[in-house]
């Protein structure tokens, strides 16, 4: 069974910087796929960025050159670094994991088999 935590939601201004972290608990093999993925009020859960256990990443367009997803393998723990903030950023962001052999660069939430919580992100103009 695994179980993920992230951070405490947080606030930017336009234009600004936050870095959110996933805590894996439980057994994690060594081929898996970790995402992450963030949903504006009242819209669905769309994939941003996914990275597999050898490093390997994939963005969504909309994030490309603004996200970073990495990970500290030997702490169980996976980042989201956020840069050049916008207001379409607020929401709520999850980070997900699945057992596969390799991360698809179609992010899909029906993909994931496990879910954090969630992290409130709001960022003013």
């Amino acid at each position: 069974q695994v179980q993920l935590q992230q951070s405490e939601g947080d606030s930017v201004q336009a234009g600004g910087s936050l870095k959110l972290t996933c805590s894996v608990f439980g057994s994690i093999y060594s081929s898996y796929c970790m995402a992450w993925f963030h949903q504006s009020p009242g819209k669905d859960r769309e994939g941003g960025a996914n990275i597999e256990s050898d490093g390997s990443t994939n963005y969504a367009d909309s994030v490309k050159g603004r996200f970073t997803a990495s990970q500290d393998k030997a702490n169980n723990v996976l980042y989201l670094e956020l840069n050049n903030m916008q207001p379409e950023d607020t929401g709520i962001y999850y980070c997900a994991a699945a057992y596969l052999t390799y991360c698809s660069g179609n992010i899909v939430a029906s993909d994931f088999n496990y879910w954090g919580q969630g992290t409130q992100v709001t960022v003013s103009s």
